[in-house]
């Protein structure tokens, strides 16, 4: 065997053994390149044996090897053709598994949309029941309810009617306000009955001589009202559920629970907030805001 011979044989051994480590690590592209580069190799040595060897017995051991590859080359192409058929089975399966998840997310997302339309409708069902609420609560008005009132005379009013009530505990009630008027668009009947509800409440539970200041002050378009007395005051868990219907602290005293809920819904009624604070031991304080328009 001649030195080229020898070369192109171990050439189309080192593609043949490529060929078949490439069906593990190699692209599909590759393998059929490196099986192209071995056929190349192995018919350039099956051409130099055939110059080489003219007697019949070489041409027909030549034959054999050349039956061989052939053979061996089938074999290779067989493996290919069922590496590629596993291929696009798998390629299948995750397209599959893709389409199935898309499906999935789509349903996700139908549900997350109704689940959030039935929480807006929920939400929105319970505003308009507490305002429903609300508006059952106030109190009947044949005042202009858009009429501008100086509500610090209203309050000086209430403070009048409750005098005698509030003497008779030792509750002395006081007006701090650097303004002698302040005017905002209300009914004067429902603020005094906002008013009286609250002082009443500081009369009840006060239980002791004290005082309650109610301090009146505003901010650009926004009235900031306070009323803190010198009370027991009630625990933060307690303060906290003043306003709500029928409620009745752990210094209940007798009545039906109605005033500070119906101050609530005056307040709201008009656009503004309230809420309390109460340090235990350190008296009830009222907040107020309210729109002057």
């Amino acid at each position: 065997m001649t030195k080229e011979q020898k070369a192109s044989l171990v050439t189309a051994c080192i593609f043949y053994v490529l060929t078949v480590v490439g069906f593990f690590y190699f692209s599909v592209t590759l393998i059929v390149i490196v099986f192209l580069l071995f056929t190349l190799s192995i018919t350039y040595f099956a051409y130099l044996c055939y110059r080489n060897h003219n007697d019949y017995t070489g041409a027909e051991h030549l034959q054999q090897e050349i039956g061989i590859l052939k053979s061996e080359k089938e074999t290779l192409r067989g493996d290919y053709e069922i590496l590629i058929r596993e291929k696009d089975e798998e390629l299948n399966r995750r397209q599959n598994s893709i389409e199935e998840l898309k499906n999935n997310v789509s349903l996700l997302e139908k549900e997350k949309e109704e689940l959030e339309r039935n929480a807006k409708m929920a939400s929105q069902k319970a505003a308009n029941t507490e305002r429903a609420d609300n508006d059952g609560l106030l109190p009947p008005d044949d005042d202009d309810d858009t009429a501008n009132i100086d509500i610090i005379q209203v309050a000086r009013q209430a403070i009048r009617e409750l005098e005698e009530a509030a003497r008779s505990v030792d509750l002395i009630i006081t007006i701090s306000s650097a303004l002698d008027k302040l005017m905002v668009r209300a009914s004067a009947k429902r603020l005094l009955i906002m008013f009286r509800n609250i002082i009443d409440n500081s009369i009840k539970y006060m239980q002791s001589a004290g005082t309650l200041v109610i301090t009146i002050s505003a901010v650009d378009d926004v009235i900031f009202i306070v009323l803190k007395d010198t009370g027991k005051g009630l625990p933060e868990d307690e303060t906290k559920h003043i306003f709500e219907l029928n409620y009745q602290g752990s210094n209940r005293i007798s009545g039906n629970g109605l005033g500070l809920t119906q101050a609530k819904a005056i307040v709201e009624h008009y656009g503004g907030t309230i809420y309390a604070r109460s340090p235990e031991g350190k008296g009830m304080g009222i907040y107020i805001q309210l729109p002057t328009t």
